[in-house]
Formats: structure tokens, sequence, C-alpha cells
């Protein structure tokens, strides 16, 4: 499986018109997840603060609340997605598509490993980088060549892993073996996906770009944009790469512990 996935691929053209004909016919539903996540994500950070003043407990347990509820959502998204990729002449409905609890909780984990890959590849930049501290070389330039490359090794490995909800919902993966089919699937696909999401990335791009020079007026239109068209376009795209690298795979064979990975 593991060998049949690094030879999947895509063309970026075509995820992102395929992406914009499912956002147009299911429009108002993926908005109405996007809007949820957006409203659940906002809400939890203003009750945090209110509530962190009584009582720390409380405050812990809300934020544990939506965070569960925050990515329920963005599974729910998902899995919708999938769904209507996977039906296209029947009516698909988001009541049909949440996630279970343990699919959740399984979500919850491998973002867990995420996030420790992230840190461990950073680790290791820092690792390496650290020697030449004892060498006359200014301190300046090191932290730049540090920084710069820590964020190329942060994103190259969250492109890598990035596909693992998919494999949660859609195959009922546990949380390591969707991270090693995430590595797999991305493999020989990582151009295409970085051209992907940097041409996702331009609207939020130029809307930081506007707000940081004091814009409101253009960034607010930016961010309305951003918030009605990029955002669910790109949660749509995301899917549809994921669903036409997979298309191709027909077999159910385990892709093993460790091997054949990177």
């Amino acid at each position: 499986m593991i060998e049949f996935l690094k030879e999947s691929t895509f063309g970026v053209n075509d995820v992102v018109t395929t992406a914009w004909r499912v956002l147009k016919r299911q429009y108002f539903k993926i908005l109405g997840l996007c809007l949820l996540m957006f409203v659940i994500f906002n809400l939890s950070g203003i009750l945090a603060m209110y509530i962190g003043g009584f009582n720390i407990g409380l405050s812990i347990l809300m934020m544990l609340i939506f965070i569960a509820a925050y990515f329920g959502f963005q599974l729910t998204l998902f899995k919708f997605v999938l769904r209507v990729l996977d039906k296209p002449d029947e009516d698909v409905y988001v009541k049909d598509s949440f996630p279970t609890t343990r699919q959740i909780l399984r979500f919850l984990l491998a973002t867990f490993y995420f996030v420790l890959c992230i840190l461990v590849v950073y680790g290791l930049i820092i690792l390496v980088i650290l020697p030449f501290a004892y060498v006359r070389i200014p301190m300046d330039i090191l932290t730049q060549v540090a920084t710069s490359l820590g964020v190329l090794g942060i994103i190259f490995t969250w492109i890598r892993i990035s596909f693992f909800p998919f494999f949660i919902i859609d195959r009922n993966c546990s949380p390591f073996k969707s991270i090693r089919l995430s590595m797999a699937i991305t493999r020989g696909n990582f151009t295409k996906l970085l051209m992907l999401l940097m041409l996702l990335a331009i609207c939020q791009a130029l809307y930081l770009k506007i707000y940081s020079e004091q814009d409101l007026i253009s960034a607010a239109m930016i961010n309305l944009v951003n918030s009605l068209l990029i955002i669910p376009l790109s949660s749509v795209a995301i899917a549809v790469a994921y669903r036409q690298m997979m298309n191709e795979y027909h077999g159910e064979e385990d892709p093993g512990l460790m091997g054949n990975i990177i």
C-alpha cells in the first residue's frame, strides 16, 4: 500500500477546478460548517478569559470541550466533502457526516503526534546549527539561519503529515498509522501540495499585508472574501487532493510499522 501511495499524484488545476465545482454545489452547507468553527474558536477564547478569573479548573474543562467541538466540526467538514465527491448524483446531508467519538479521540491523539513530530524536527535543526555557535559566526546571522531552516522544516513536516485526519475518518485508521499513510501519500506530491497551499494562501497574505499598513477598510473587505470564499475553498481543495490521490488505490494491504515511510 505504501509503495502504491507514493506513486499516486494529482493535478493542481484539476484539484482547484473540482473544489470550486463542489463548493458551488454545497456552498451554504460548507460555509455553515466553517462559520461554526469560526464561532467556536473565538467564543472559546472569550470564555476562557472570562471564566479563568473565577475557576481555573472550569476554564480548562471548557477549553477541552471547545477543542473537541472545533475538531469535531472540522472532521465533519472533511467527511462531508468526501461524501459529496463519492456520491456526486445523490443528496448528501451534514447530519450523516458527523465523526464518531472514537474518530475524534483518534484525531486528538494523532494531533498530539503531529505537534510532537514538528517539535522533533525543529529540535533536530537546532542541534545541527548549535555547533556553529562555537565558531566565529555572528550570532545574528546564526539566528537568522536557524530560524529560516526551522520554518522550512516545519512547513515540510506539516505538509507531509497533514493528511492524517482523512485516513481516520475515511479508513478508520489508528493515529500512528494515519500519520504513516499521510507521509506515504504526500511523497512525490510535495511540490504540488506546496503550490496548492501557496495559491490558497495568497489572499490571507494580502490581508495581513494590508492590515499591517493600517488600511482597515481594504483589510476588512479582503478578510470578508477570505472568510466567505478562500477558507471554504481551501478545506474543499485539501479533501479533493486527498480523494484524487487515493482513488487509484484498490487494496487493503497494511503499511507495516516503519518501512518505506520517508
